[in-house]
């Protein structure tokens, strides 16, 4: 039954009274669907003994490249090795500056200040949770060197406004999109519109390994060679060391069961899509005026995360979670107050949208499995914890 077809009180459904548990992510619902694909791939490799990049590294980043819309992709061992490697490929160095959110994972800002450059944050849109573009180019300053959008969630960043700024003051621009491939701004994918994309394939991704691996896209052929190069502790030849590199290499597991799963990731994004717009619908016709994601014009969102902006999360969380609905918080709190990041000289309130965002944001379920049923209970389950608290 389609949800528009619904009344209030055929809604009425929650997790308590179904007694299922809704996890946030079920990773073995989507193994199952492609189980025999993945084993065969893995014998594949396992029978060849051949583990360290490789035929298969080749062949995945020939298919990824073609996927974003680049001419160029490098594997490497994570996602945060990315954002290094990417740096390290431009010639970030001590004293420079790049510019990014403090809304983010901690690899972002960690990536830059382990070259001992200077993240410097721009707070963030609260309706997209990216930097706000309108902000960049106040943050530039005689030692920026590069821009970092984030494309947080799925959704990219304003990347008109970010390329042009980094036009006029001759800035890199490292797109971080660890969690957003296959999403787009007007008609190219991220990863495609910077000096570089970085991409990460842990687990929890869209595109998901059987544990930690990553990969840099770029249009440069010196910059791409300049990566690989780099990749294998900065060796052009076996124990001839050109560059100063590091060791992160993608493994040939790793990238035989990405290019199995690569092949599903157009289906299992329509799916994320198809959930978020049953969310929306869902929330309209419960009246909860919460803020949900959004798609701004140009963009295509690809929903890695679906999270909506809530009063008292914590205890909404925790109401959820006795109920059987797992939820998570990204995240509990911004980058530049973290004391990690202490040094940088920020403090509370500095950057306000992010610190609100920090006490409101929660994740629901969005994964591409989820039925409409469990999203029905989710949805329900919230509204009655409202409605108990009014």
């Amino acid at each position: 039954m389609a949800i528009d077809t619904l009344n209030p009180s055929e809604l009425q459904i929650s997790a308590e009274s179904s007694g299922v548990d809704i996890p946030f992510l079920d990773l073995k619902a989507q193994f199952a669907e492609i189980r025999g694909e993945v084993l065969e791939a893995v014998t594949r490799v396992l029978e060849s003994q051949h583990f360290i990049l490789g035929p298969e590294v080749d062949a995945l980043e020939r298919e990824f490249a073609k996927y974003v819309g680049v001419e160029f992709a490098i594997g490497c061992a994570s996602g945060s090795d990315a954002l290094l490697l990417a740096q390290m490929a431009i010639g970030i160095e001590s004293g420079d500056e790049v510019v990014t959110s403090p809304f983010t994972f901690g690899a972002t800002a960690g990536s830059i200040a382990r070259l001992n450059a200077r993240p410097v944050f721009v707070d963030i849109r609260p309706d997209t949770f990216n930097l706000d573009e309108q902000q960049l180019e106040a943050a530039i300053t005689s030692r920026t060197r590069a821009i970092m959008p984030v494309h947080l969630f799925g959704v990219p960043a304003n990347m008109d406004v970010v390329l042009e700024i980094a036009r006029r003051y001759d800035l890199a621009v490292i797109e971080d999109a660890a969690q957003a491939i296959g999403a787009r701004w007007k008609e190219r994918r991220v990863g495609s519109l910077g000096t570089c994309g970085c991409f990460s394939f842990f687990p929890s991704k869209n595109l998901g390994g059987a544990g930690d691996g990553g990969m840099i896209t770029t249009n440069d052929p010196q910059l791409a060679q300049r990566l690989r190069t780099l990749r294998v502790h900065g060796a052009r030849k076996k124990y001839r060391y050109d560059l100063l590199g590091i060791n992160s290499r993608l493994d040939a597991l790793q990238a035989t069961i990405l290019r199995v799963k690569l092949r599903y990731l157009e289906n299992w994004t329509t799916g994320r899509r198809r959930n978020a717009e049953n969310y929306r619908e869902l929330f309209a016709k419960y009246d909860l005026r919460l803020a949900l994601p959004c798609s701004p014009a140009n963009s295509f969102h690809v929903y890695n995360q679906y999270s909506i902006r809530a009063p008292r999360r914590d205890e909404l969380q925790s109401y959820l979670r006795d109920r059987g609905i797992s939820t998570e918080v990204y995240y509990p709190s911004p980058l530049h107050v973290e004391p990690a990041f202490a040094y940088l000289g920020y403090r509370n309130g500095d950057f306000q949208n992010a610190e609100r965002c920090c006490r409101e944001v929660l994740s629901l379920p969005i994964y591409p499995e989820l039925t409409l049923d469990c999203q029905r209970a989710i949805v329900a389950t919230i509204a009655s914890f409202y409605q108990h608290e009014a």
